[in-house]
């Protein structure tokens, strides 16, 4: 009885080459992971998000100019509601203070469940079902009446509507968490991003060697989040300086200011609904033509049949080519069939098309660390 051979290349020893390959490759594949786990948002949507941090950040210094209360900070508010009860119940402060309070919380969250009504996700995601644009005019439309209405908690109240309601119109996108109405997360992770990366430096510092591919795909995904976060605190603070400016430039009472973010949300409001409604008459304009366009080819598929038709002989070979241009025309019929009903169901097809192709890289990116 004979012994099986055993080949040479499994008895062979394994190379040093060999042997590094496969650690090499894990550890690529995980700086590819840690890279996708973020993509910085594209210029726009950053400009987008810095603008209204710039907004919000002018909205709270002026209502805290007009009425000494501020406007977005709902952690502030809350803690007051605990203080001005206890002091309530030790008569050390009356029921009005406890009331605004308690007021300021719930017009934030309104202003929120406001938006969560006309906008169906919490991601950036245009065309699509979302009224982006009606939640900017309302935005607009609760500071323009914050500006002019009497009294003092009934005006802070709209515009911590107003905050709420811009607050959660793009709380995520592309795996970062963007606030724009205030900053203590967003400093909270400036710190711990800048910590991260001054550790990976430090460890490689003690042991003096360079940094891996890990390492350096963990250093850019920080470095990226890093600007993103700068940015929106950036632009809060010099909002808050304009809104300080331009409380003193502009004639009447300190509240006439909130006309500036209020003009800036309004008109963005109405210029992103002018563009929408064109971009969905032109994805419909491009369907017409392709419907068409496959109409016009079925036409000419039954024009040729016809004449073949006529010419046709009674030999084994006609009858052949007959049934492949039957096929064709079948196919072709398919073809036309298929394009009327997405014609007919255009509407809803051609938005979650444009879904679709604006939050591609945010269900990529949706298991990635969250940041901002």
């Amino acid at each position: 009885m004979t012994q099986l051979e055993v080949p040479e290349s499994q008895n062979a020893p394994l190379t040093p080459t060999s042997q590094k390959s496969s650690p090499t490759k894990k550890i690529r594949e995980k700086a590819a992971q840690i890279r996708k786990s973020f993509q910085r948002p594209k210029f726009w949507i950053l400009g987008f998000g810095w603008c209204l941090a710039a907004c919000a950040g002018a909205a709270n210094v002026i209502a805290f100019k007009s009425w000494h209360l501020y406007a977005s900070h709902v952690t502030g508010s809350t803690s007051a509601m605990a203080f001005r009860l206890e002091g309530y119940h030790q008569g050390e402060y009356g029921s009005e203070s406890l009331k605004e309070a308690c007021f300021l919380v719930l017009s934030f969250v309104l202003g929120a469940y406001a938006c969560g009504l006309l906008i169906d996700k919490n991601q950036v995601h245009f065309l699509g079902k979302a009224f982006y644009g009606l939640a900017l005019v309302l935005n607009s439309t609760l500071l323009v009446l914050a500006a002019f209405l009497p009294g003092r908690l009934l005006p802070v109240c709209f515009v911590s509507a107003a905050c709420g309601l811009q607050n959660a119109m793009c709380t995520s996108h592309f795996g970062a968490i963007i606030r724009t109405t205030h900053v203590t997360g967003t400093v909270t992770d400036i710190g711990s991003t800048l910590g991260r990366i001054s550790m990976i430096y430090l460890r490689k510092g003690c042991r003096r060697s360079k940094l891996d591919d890990v390492e350096l795909a963990e250093v850019s995904v920080d470095s990226r989040k890093l600007a993103v976060l700068m940015g929106l605190w950036s632009f809060y603070f010099v909002g808050g300086l304009v809104g300080i400016y331009m409380e003193n430039i502009i004639p009447g009472p300190p509240e006439r200011a909130l006309l500036l973010p209020a003009t800036f949300t309004g008109g963005l409001g109405l210029f992103y609904m002018a563009c929408r409604k064109m971009l969905k008459e032109y994805i419909k304009k491009l369907e017409r033509e392709r419907f068409e366009s496959d109409l016009e080819e079925a036409h000419k598929v039954l024009v040729h049949m016809g004449s073949r038709l006529h010419s046709l002989e009674t030999s084994d070979h006609s009858v052949v080519e007959l049934d492949e241009e039957m096929g064709q025309m079948i196919e072709a019929l398919h073809e036309v069939e298929a394009d009327f009903e997405n014609l007919c169901r255009q509407k809803s097809q051609i938005l979650e098309r444009s879904e679709s192709m604006t939050s591609k890289g945010s269900s990529k990116a949706s298991k990635g660390q969250s940041a901002v």
